[in-house]
């Protein structure tokens, strides 16, 4: 019997079930089954057919067709950029983050009937554009430059990734998720690797082990509330910590001078020669990723050869590969806004809802219990206050939250080591993720 590949699995895309199905080969739950129909199918016709009535006669649903590429792009598109133009310029998407406002968009889109819960075009996206965007993300993940750089962060960082590990054990034995069926494992592996490395993890971990895609918009939706909480919690545990001396600031000065200028020229500008030649080596990256894959019989996806394979390279040949990383990033940012946009189209408002409190209460415990532990175990240590918080930090929120916390804090020796170890866990948190995911929490 032929079997789904990665992606089928991940998202089916057969004309027989819509996307937003929780049911996915091998029926993900008891309340679906060859007898009965998915209720977020029944839901999503009941709203559908109720803004049926109110259109026009000979206007149909989805507005736009699945075969209509040009008008499902238009707004995958859209969608992206409306996230991240919230993200910049909203108090709402800055609380929420692009991300989320974008895969809210698209679940309303498809709700709606604008668009169809499965289409051609999310395909594109989920074999082409996702993998695209990974080593785009990781030309900066010299592990050498981590390893020699960031001192007693990275001490710290590793402790703070064998918290958030512990955590998710503590969290998976008080909250398992058991109304998730199979997904219950899945997402708790998935939320590891966001709190080791960062969202590209969580996507790629989701990705592998096929989590279904209203838990993993639920999972994102829930992510985030808990992200709100826990830097408010940072920032007041550091509230009573000074900033650095003037000498400190001075002897790190040119450092992060260095270090911030590859940032603000991946904000808006992007060069031609360079946008052009990380693309290609993305794109080479990935082939050589799924060559990988597919030659090692690897199950569940190419994007954990596609990131062996870029951080080698930018370990390997820093000076090369860490130039593209300012136009790569920025390109990254709107394939993974695209994506997001696809997970909303596939998800079913109903079933995020109705998932969402499992996850939010798995989330509390895992951060919780992350922060008691690298806070408690570091003073034990030795570690210094501020270390702590910014090795956390950088685990739970990336490099860039990292950065930014050292920054308002005047912490300004820790933000180059800060963006370091949240690159180092973004380089390692897929592996992480999936390798504690299925040989521990599946068996739990």
């Amino acid at each position: 019997m032929a079997t789904a590949t990665p992606t089928q699995a991940f998202f089916p895309l057969s004309s027989s079930r819509h996307l937003s199905s929780p049911c996915t080969a091998g029926a993900r739950s008891s309340s679906c089954n060859a007898t009965t129909i998915p209720l977020c199918h029944v839901s999503r016709r009941r709203r559908q057919a109720s803004l049926l009535r109110a259109l026009p006669h000979g206007v149909s649903l989805p507005l736009i067709a699945a075969s209509d590429h040009w008008g499902n792009w238009t707004v995958l598109l859209a969608t992206a950029a409306l996230g991240i133009w919230s993200e910049k310029n909203t108090r709402a998407g800055k609380a929420l983050s692009g991300a989320l406002v974008t895969v809210l968009l698209g679940l309303a889109a498809s709700t709606a009937g604008l668009v169809a819960a499965d289409a051609p075009a999310y395909r594109v996206v989920l074999d082409y554009l996702l993998p695209l965007a990974v080593p785009l993300l990781l030309f900066t993940a010299d592990l050498r430059r981590v390893l020699r750089s960031t001192g007693a962060l990275l001490l710290a960082f590793l402790l703070g990734s064998v918290a958030t590990t512990i955590g998710t054990v503590v969290a998976f034995l008080l909250v398992p998720m058991r109304s998730l069926g199979n997904d219950n494992w899945k997402i708790a592996a998935a939320l590891m690797s966001r709190h080791v490395g960062g969202a590209v993890n969580y996507v790629a971990v989701s990705e592998a082990l096929q989590v279904s895609p209203s838990v993993l918009a639920a999972g994102l939706a829930a992510d985030n509330v808990i992200c709100a909480l826990y830097f408010t919690t940072l920032f007041a545990l550091a509230a009573k910590i000074p900033a650095e001396t003037i000498q400190s600031i001075g002897q790190s000065h040119s450092h992060v001078q260095r270090d911030s200028e590859p940032a603000t020229a991946a904000g808006d500008k992007l060069p031609v020669l360079l946008s052009a030649t990380a693309l290609v080596v993305s794109f080479a990256i990935c082939k050589a990723g799924k060559y990988m894959t597919s030659l090692m019989g690897i199950q569940g996806g190419s994007l954990p050869c596609i990131t062996a394979v870029v951080v080698s390279l930018a370990t390997l040949f820093p000076s090369h590969i860490g130039k593209l990383a300012p136009s790569g990033e920025a390109l990254a940012v709107i394939l993974m806004q695209v994506f997001f946009a696809v997970v909303g189209a596939n998800g079913s408002i109903n079933n995020v809802i109705n998932t969402t409190p499992g996850i939010f209460a798995f989330a509390f415990v895992q951060i919780t219990v992350h922060l008691l532990l690298i806070m408690g175990a570091g003073k034990l240590l030795g570690f210094e206050d501020k270390l702590l918080l910014i090795a956390s930090n950088a685990n739970v929120g990336g490099p860039t939250t990292a950065c930014g916390m050292a920054t308002t804090k005047g912490w300004t020796s820790l933000m180059v080591p800060g963006i370091l170890a949240g690159i180092f866990g973004i380089a390692i948190a897929t592996f992480l993720g999936i390798a504690f995911g299925v040989f521990v929490l599946q068996h739990m």
